[in-house]
């Protein structure tokens, strides 16, 4: 039960995402918008590598089920990326406000003719 209330809360924070990418016209909103589908993204990563009656992988004879490292280990990768990406997508609308003066891109093309 609460595996699958985890699954809906990782698809609904995906959802919230994906509707302020569509929606929003401020390039903060976008970037943050992006970041929050990656914290969705990793999430999912992390709950599909859950295993209830797992165990922590150290060498014990007693343990039957191990649960893999190694999701998470590209979970901790992929936070570092996705942190990496928002810092770029903010330098580059700070750029942007720098020389245009506006941050929405509706405005942007009838300002680079």
């Amino acid at each position: 039960m609460i595996v699958a209330a985890t699954y809906a809360a990782a698809a609904a924070v995906m959802c919230i995402g994906a509707y302020g990418l569509l929606v929003r016209r401020n390039l903060i909103h976008i970037c943050m918008s992006i970041s929050i589908m990656e914290t969705a993204a990793i999430l999912l990563v992390v709950l599909l590598a859950y295993d209830p009656a797992g165990s922590a992988p150290i060498l014990d004879p007693e343990v039957a089920r191990y649960v893999d490292p190694l999701p998470h280990a590209l979970a901790l990768t992929a936070i570092v990326i996705a942190a990496a990406v928002t810092a770029l997508g903010l330098a580059l609308a700070v750029i942007i406000h720098r020389r245009l003066g506006t941050l929405r891109i509706d405005e942007l093309p009838r300002l680079l003719r």
